[in-house]
């Protein structure tokens, strides 16, 4: 079974890849370093630079981080990494556990 993506999500995957790349680049580093340091194999960081949506996320995340390349509109920071992280986490203690839809359909027309 094939997988299809959204036209946002392989555009963001784009974009991310393109900045990997530029970023690579204008640090003069080649492929084979930059793999080495990530310890990924060089045809990995290939797919990760050619936008390959199967790449694992812990991994393209990492080589952006060894980079210098922020993501998600924060400084590259842990901090305030850690910080959204933990207003993220309380914010979830406050939902339910498990989503569930409602089991029947309200009879409200009177």
């Amino acid at each position: 079974m094939k997988r299809t993506y959204s036209r946002y999500t392989l555009e963001a995957i784009g974009l991310l890849a393109a900045m990997i790349q530029l970023e690579r680049k204008n640090r003069k580093m080649t492929g084979a370093e930059l793999a080495e340091r990530a310890g990924i194999s060089r045809s990995m960081l290939q797919r990760i630079e050619k936008a390959d949506p199967k790449c694992e996320l812990g991994v393209v995340f990492e080589i952006a981080a060894l980079l210098g390349i922020p993501l998600f509109n924060s400084s590259t920071d842990g901090h305030t990494l850690s910080i959204h992280r933990r207003q993220a986490e309380e914010r979830l203690s406050l939902l339910p556990l498990r989503v569930r839809k409602p089991n029947r359909e309200t009879f409200d027309d009177f």
